[in-house]
């Protein structure tokens, strides 16, 4: 197996438990700090736009790359095996979902930033 074939399988394994913890965050079962770092997680990962964007260089795969997969690591961590195993092999027969939740967040994110900086670097007028 080349290295190419590995980082496709990690990535789909990856792919995989984000649907799983979209799916954990939405049942009654998984206990409540679970299901909201599943949440987290899973809003974060399918939401359209990243709170890095690609274009920025290194920094802007460093969520792609990183943060994600810590995040799920850390959210499946929280969810008993058995469910984990039952939500992983649901998520294998269900398509994708977007997050409109974690569009919201993130676009409130960048908006909360740039209202900083216009208010930290906006010139005094009354001086």
């Amino acid at each position: 197996m080349t290295i190419l074939d590995k980082a496709r399988q990690w990535a789909r394994a990856i792919k995989r438990d984000v649907m799983a913890l979209w799916l954990a965050a939405r049942d009654p079962r998984v206990p409540w700090y679970a299901k909201v770092a599943a949440g987290m997680v899973a809003a974060y990962a399918l939401s359209p736009i990243d709170l890095i964007p690609d274009f920025i260089p290194v920094l802007g795969y460093l969520d792609d790359l990183i943060i994600v997969p810590l995040g799920v690591l850390l959210a499946v961590k929280l969810i008993p095996a058995d469910l984990m195993a039952e939500f992983r092999a649901d998520a294998i027969r269900r398509s994708k979902p977007t997050s409109r939740g974690g569009l919201v967040f993130i676009v409130g994110i960048w908006i909360l930033m740039a209202a900083a900086f216009i208010w930290l670097f906006w010139p005094d007028c009354s001086a």
